[in-house]
């Protein structure tokens, strides 16, 4: 299983430091069926994968982080969920989930979708299947505060 999530792992603490000049730490990773699946997030991208693997790849943070990753990428101010934050989240987990592409080619042929972007107090995701169970890697970020990737594949081949 750790060489499934050390490519998601390496990827966020890659992104975050080039993209946004800050650190990620990966804390403890759990796993979660989609029925217990509960999230206390103010907004979520999320990216579908087909192909030899499917399910999704989600990045879920509370509107501070998300304010904050917004204001480092567009060099001015946010303090809402606007366009430019949505567009700024959905393009951090379009370019992890790529990047995580990357690293399972040579075992999988994965297509990744465009992202969507979920938002509102405790929004849920619905996962694409129901036996899948969700891997959660929660990471800090900025010294105090969090945001969780979590990723459902099923191998479909």
């Amino acid at each position: 299983m750790e060489q499934y999530i050390k490519p998601f792992v390496s990827v966020c603490e890659i992104v975050f430091r080039d993209f946004c000049q800050t650190e990620v730490t990966a804390g403890r990773v759990f796993f979660v069926s989609k029925d217990e699946y509960e999230s206390n997030w103010d907004i979520s991208g999320i990216i579908g994968l087909s192909g030899e693997a499917s399910g999704a790849v989600a990045i879920s943070l509370k509107s501070a982080t998300a304010f904050k990753i917004t204001n480092i990428l567009t060099g001015s101010e946010h303090n809402h969920i606007d366009m430019y934050v949505t567009d700024a989240i959905g393009e951090i987990i379009n370019i992890i989930a790529g990047n995580v592409k990357k690293h399972f080619e040579d075992e999988l042929r994965i297509k990744i979708s465009l992202p969507s972007i979920i938002k509102g107090k405790a929004h849920s995701i619905v996962w694409p299947s129901e036996k899948t169970r969700i891997i959660c890697i929660p990471f800090t970020i900025f010294g105090d505060q969090e945001f969780c990737l979590s990723i459902a594949v099923d191998p479909t081949k």
